[in-house]
């Protein structure tokens, strides 16, 4: 049985910069240091003091840092260090993500483009290193229209197996048709589309700013697998398959149940597996009532990850091991969850 970690992440640091091109060296972002004010404490207690600067907007760098992880192995200044750990826990492959863009990291097109273009050439970087058990989502450059084909498409000949997004891009729905030159790119390209908890929505998310996570980053990505379904939009692109990350399964029946009665108001009808019918995957958590989410998911479309390099809610970075010690999912079905749909949504 194999091991597809369908969530894993990296942790940027000054190196991810020094793939920036040289005219766009005024992008770079700056680590800025708190020496002054009221302290920040990041979910272990220890105090945040480093931020990440960039395109005039503040982030913290060192929250939601895990510290089962080494800063070698999640930052990928070491590589092998990093695979050393896979097989450690099991891991085959990881798929991953970013960190410092789960929220609205820049302001303009420019910035944007940079930043993307940048970070995807260090993930293309660290592929080369081990090509067959790290792979990645790429950036899009969204306010870059005409850049968006040709990067994507460099993307994927060096080694991306997706496409990132947040729950909100850029203050619109993503079921708004401004995406659909995106969709529609990924699908002739093969690329899924993955919805990772996050939120690129800067009134959005600074309304939120001294709340959690969960209504900032994880309903705006529950939000956006209604939106998707309550317009259509999977119909529109039937050769795409979409991805939501991070953000639990527990909350598919809730979804399912509402849809429903929506479209009978409407005359329509919800398929009895809306994942299946439309190439859409969810990943679990360890602790999720999974026999109950499959009744509404299907067995098919759940895969897992362990979030690895992080510190939060849906960090579990022995989640593969947890998750074969249930006593109330069949071999079959656990193979599918940790290895086959996994394979299925990124293409592997």
């Amino acid at each position: 049985m194999g091991s597809i970690d369908a969530d894993a992440h990296v942790i940027e640091s000054p190196l991810t910069w020094a793939h920036m091109a040289e005219a766009d060296a005024r992008f770079t972002p700056l680590v800025v240091t708190q020496t002054w004010g009221a302290e920040r404490a990041d979910p272990d207690g220890r105090r945040a003091s480093e931020y990440w600067l960039m395109d005039n907007r503040l982030h913290a760098r060192d929250r939601n840092v895990g510290t089962d992880t080494t800063p070698e192995s999640r930052e990928m200044r070491d590589v092998a260090a990093r695979l050393a750990h896979m097989d450690e826990l099991g891991i085959d492959v990881q798929v991953l993500y970013p960190t410092v863009f789960l929220r609205p990291d820049v302001r303009t097109a420019a910035a944007e483009r940079a930043l993307t273009k940048a970070y995807n050439r260090w993930l293309a970087a660290i592929w080369k290193r081990a090509p067959e058990r790290l792979r990645w989502v790429a950036m899009p450059p969204l306010l870059s229209p005409e850049a968006l084909r040709d990067e994507l498409a460099w993307a994927k000949d060096h080694g991306a197996v997706g496409v990132f997004m947040r729950g909100l891009e850029w203050d619109r729905n993503v079921a708004d048709p401004f995406f659909f030159p995106l969709y529609e790119t990924a699908q002739d390209l093969g690329l899924p589309i993955c919805f990772h908890s996050g939120n690129n929505s800067i009134q959005h998310h600074d309304f939120f700013l001294d709340d959690t996570t969960f209504t900032k980053f994880k309903l705006a990505v529950v939000g956006a697998f209604h939106s998707l379904l309550e317009k259509d939009v999977p119909a529109r692109f039937p050769g795409l398959r979409w991805g939501f990350v991070e953000v639990s399964a527990q909350w598919v029946p809730y979804v399912c149940h509402d849809l429903r009665y929506r479209f009978r108001r409407l005359g329509r009808r919800l398929p009895d597996l809306p994942l299946k019918d439309n190439r859409m995957y969810v990943a679990c958590e360890v602790t999720d009532d999974i026999p109950y989410i499959i009744q509404y998911a299907g067995e098919d479309n759940i895969v897992v990850g362990t979030d690895y390099g992080h510190h939060d809610p849906s960090t579990e970075i022995n989640a593969f091991t947890l998750i074969r010690r249930r006593n109330d999912l069949s071999a079959g079905v656990l193979e599918k969850i940790t290895d086959t749909n996994a394979r299925a949504l990124y293409g592997l």
